[in-house]
């Protein structure tokens, strides 16, 4: 019998790529997402199924995941910059709606509730390697309330209704519905049509995740045997490097594949969140290794522009989730 997944947010950044991949593995899905930048992107698919919905109202949500077996929760606004938006709008999705979603995914019959948190969460750290048991620095509100609910859905969880966490990376790489506001994407977006990358700081750590790789580690998580995975928190990266060694690597690319150079600019930066994550935990406990690595993330960003499937890529909102939830008011 084929397993259902029900997906918040999956008409988002990694949603448009993940909802494909679970279909192709063969997976009955159902997106449910605020469908704020559209689901034109998502396939057409017998086994797929959209529904436009707000994770803060429950009782929808729970009518709608009834007779799904796994949950997998995506949905927020997403990334740091984004609470420059209205704070109470963003606490309201990002942490007054988890618990409520959590204890209707519950009640309507839901095994399993795989909760996507942040490597983020981690803040600053000088440590070389943070693994799961370091504590949680946030230094803003998204990190903040993203460490804030791990705990509540650990305190739902039972026999009969499992919870895993998992904290990825910063995702990179292509998928239908572009995000151009994450470091490498940004990068390779200013190196492809600016022919020039700005570095804002560069000393920053970051650990990376290709989208791909974040596909492949929820369908394992989806099929791990339970006592693999209940009530465990993994980090999920593949690549620690500070922000100038990734332009660096962006540069270096784009010189060989179009036989040209380009300069990398440096320039003042106040954001401070500077970290490398652990992974080995996902390896050793689940057999987990990302096979896709941030160069191949900046190659399939290439591929795309060059078959121009990212139109007007510093005007059009629809990269920007920030610009775009401003420019559609939302509340």
């Amino acid at each position: 019998m084929k397993k259902k997944i029900f997906i918040t947010g999956g008409a988002g950044y990694v949603g448009s790529l993940l909802t494909p991949f679970l279909l192709e593995k063969g997976y009955i899905v159902k997106v449910f997402d605020t469908l704020y930048f559209g689901k034109d992107f998502l396939p057409k698919h017998k086994n797929l199924k959209i529904i436009k919905g707000d994770i803060r109202d429950s009782d929808q949500l729970q009518k709608e995941c009834e007779g799904y077996d796994t949950f997998v929760h995506l949905a927020c606004i997403s990334n740091d910059a984004s609470y420059v938006l209205d704070e109470n709008l963003s606490k309201s999705i990002n942490f007054d709606s988890f618990e409520p979603m959590v204890i209707s995914a519950k009640k309507s019959g839901i095994k399993r509730f795989i909760y996507a948190s942040t490597s983020s969460v981690y803040g600053v750290s000088d440590q070389k390697d943070v693994k799961e048991d370091h504590p949680l620095v946030p230094l803003t509100l998204y990190n903040k309330f993203k460490g804030l609910c791990e705990p509540i859905l650990l305190n739902h969880t039972d026999s009969k209704f499992e919870g895993v966490i998992f904290r990825p990376a910063t995702v990179c790489g292509y998928a239908p519905r572009l995000r151009l506001d994450l470091s490498v994407n940004i990068l390779s977006n200013h190196a492809y049509f600016k022919n020039k990358i700005t570095v804002f700081g560069g000393n920053q750590l970051r650990p990376n995740l290709n989208i791909k790789d974040y596909c492949d580690a929820v369908d394992l998580l989806i099929n791990k045997e339970s006592k693999k995975i209940e009530n465990k928190i993994f980090n999920i990266g593949y690549e620690n490097m500070s922000i100038l060694e990734l332009a660096q690597l962006v540069k270096k690319i784009f010189d060989a594949k179009y036989n040209k150079s380009i300069d990398v600019i440096r320039t003042e930066s106040n954001d401070n969140r500077s970290y490398h994550i652990n992974s080995d935990k996902i390896k050793d406990e689940l057999g987990f290794i990302p096979s896709h690595s941030i160069s191949d993330a900046i190659n399939s960003l290439f591929d795309a522009f060059d078959k121009k499937l990212v139109p007007n890529s510093f005007e059009d909102d629809i990269y920007f989730n920030v610009k775009r939830m401003q420019n559609l008011n939302v509340k």
